[in-house]
C-alpha cells in the first residue's frame, strides 16, 4: 500500500499562508483616451502595469481519492473527477481562465482563432496559463503547427514537449532491435526473406508507437458526454491517459479513476498487439508455405507459427506487461522524476529518456521470451 501510494499522491504545496483575507492584489488596466479628431480608440492603447505568475502545466494536487469530486469520479456521472463546484477547484478555475485570457491579449491572439475544443477549455477554466504559453510556441514551429491540428497530438505536445522525441526514440530502437532479432533468426536467410522481415518489421513500428500514444500523459480537452451517455462511458471518458500523470490546477482524479486508465489502455493495446501480431504470422506463414511449394527440399525446415493462438498471447502481453511498464515510464520515471529534476536541461532530458526506453524495450523482449517459452507457443532449444 505504501508502494502505490507513492505512485498516485505526492505532498501538496503548503498553502497556509494563504487566506480569504490576504490582500491579493489583482492587475488593472489603465489608459489614456486622448481623443482627437484625428485619433481613434484602439487596444493598444491598454497597458498591463504587472504580470501574473503562470501556474505550472500540472498540479500535484490529489483529493484524497477524489472525495471532493462530483459522484465521487466512481459512478461516472457530471464530470467524473474534475472540480466544477465552489471552493478550491472554482478558484483554481477562476485563475486559469485570467491566466489564459491575459496571455492570449498579450500575444494578440483571438480566442475564436484558437482550436474550438481549446478554446471551450480555456473558457471553462480547465487549463492553467502554461499551456498556453506552450501552445503558442509551439504554433511558431511548422511542423508543430500541422501536428496540433490533430487532437491526440494536441492534448500530447501541449502535456510534453518533448512527445515527438520519445516517439521517435522507442520507433528507432524498435526498429533496430527488431531486425537485429530478425537477422538473428535468419542468419543466412535473411535477405531471401526480406519481404517477411519487411512486414514483422512494420508491425513491430506501429506496436510501438501506440506503446508510447496511448499511454503518454495529455492535457485533456475533451468536452464533457451528452447526459444520455452510459454510466460506464462517462467513467472511462473521463479516466486520464496515463494513470500515474500529474492531474491539472483545478483537476483531480480518484484512485478509481486511474485504475481505470490502466483497464483501458490494456484493452485498447490487447486490440493492437493482437491484430498486429495476427497479420505478421499470417504473413510469415504464408511465405514459409509458399516456399516450401517452390522448394520442396526446404519444406519442414521451418515450421509454421500458430496464428491464433500466437497472436491473442501477444495481444494479453500487451495489456498487462507492456501496458504497466509504459504507464510507469511515462508517467512515474519521465514525468514525476526526470521532468522535475532536468527541466533546465533539454538535452540532458532526451539523454535520460533514451537510455530508460531503451532499457525498457531490451527488458520486454527478454519477458515476451520467457512469457511465450512458458505458455508453449516458443520452444527452448
Amino acid at each position: 500500500m505504501a508502494i502505490a501510494s507513492c505512485f498516485f499522491c505526492v505532498p501538496t504545496p503548503n498553502t497556509s499562508s494563504i487566506s480569504e483575507s490576504s490582500n491579493l492584489t489583482w492587475p488593472h488596466l489603465s489608459f489614456s483616451p486622448r481623443l482627437s479628431s484625428s485619433s481613434s480608440f484602439t487596444a493598444k492603447s491598454i497597458s498591463f502595469h504587472r504580470r501574473v505568475t503562470i501556474s505550472p502545466v500540472f498540479s500535484s494536487s490529489i483529493d484524497n481519492g477524489g472525495s471532493d469530486n462530483n459522484n465521487g469520479g466512481s459512478g461516472g456521472g457530471g464530470d467524473g473527477g474534475k472540480n466544477n463546484g465552489d471552493g478550491d477547484g472554482g478558484e483554481d478555475r477562476d485563475r486559469n481562465r485570467n491566466e489564459a485570457m491575459m496571455l492570449l491579449a498579450e500575444s494578440g491572439t483571438e480566442l475564436e482563432s484558437l482550436p474550438k475544443d481549446l478554446a471551450a477549455a480555456i473558457e471553462s477554466g480547465r487549463i492553467p496559463g502554461s499551456v498556453i504559453t506552450r501552445f503558442l510556441e509551439l504554433q511558431r514551429s511548422a511542423v508543430m503547427r500541422w501536428l496540433m491540428q490533430f487532437t491526440g497530438f494536441r492534448e500530447r505536445l501541449l502535456a510534453d514537449d518533448l512527445f515527438l522525441a520519445k516517439l521517435a526514440m522507442e520507433c528507432g530502437v524498435g526498429i533496430f532491435t527488431k531486425t537485429a532479432a530478425e537477422y538473428e533468426r535468419r542468419r543466412e536467410n535473411f535477405f531471401n526473406e526480406l519481404e517477411v522481415v519487411f512486414a514483422d518489421v512494420v508491425m513491430a513500428i506501429i506496436a510501438d508507437f501506440m506503446l508510447v500514444y496511448l499511454p503518454a500523459p495529455t492535457v485533456s480537452l475533451r468536452p464533457p458526454l451528452a447526459l444520455s451517455a452510459g454510466g460506464l462511458s462517462k467513467f472511462f471518458h473521463n479516466c486520464p491517459d496515463n494513470a500515474f500523470q500529474i492531474a491539472m490546477s483545478g483537476t483531480s482524479y480518484s484512485l478509481l479513476q486511474r485504475l481505470g486508465a490502466i483497464a483501458r489502455n490494456g484493452a485498447k493495446l490487447f486490440a493492437v498487439g493482437t491484430t498486429s501480431s495476427l497479420v505478421g504470422t499470417a504473413v510469415t506463414n504464408a511465405f514459409i508455405k509458399a516456399k516450401g511449394a517452390v522448394d520442396q527440399s526446404s519444406e519442414g525446415e521451418v515450421e509454421t507459427v500458430p496464428i491464433v493462438s500466437t497472436s491473442v498471447a501477444y495481444g494479453v502481453y500487451m495489456a498487462v506487461s507492456s501496458n504497466l511498464r509504459y504507464q510507469v515510464l511515462a508517467g512515474v520515471i519521465e514525468q514525476r522524476l526526470l521532468e522535475p529534476m532536468l527541466h533546465q536541461h533539454k538535452l540532458a532530458l532526451s539523454a535520460m529518456c533514451f537510455a530508460v526506453r531503451t532499457g525498457n524495450t531490451f527488458l520486454g523482449s527478454l519477458l515476451w521470451v520467457d512469457y511465450a517459452r512458458l505458455i508453449g507457443i516458443q520452444k527452448s532449444h
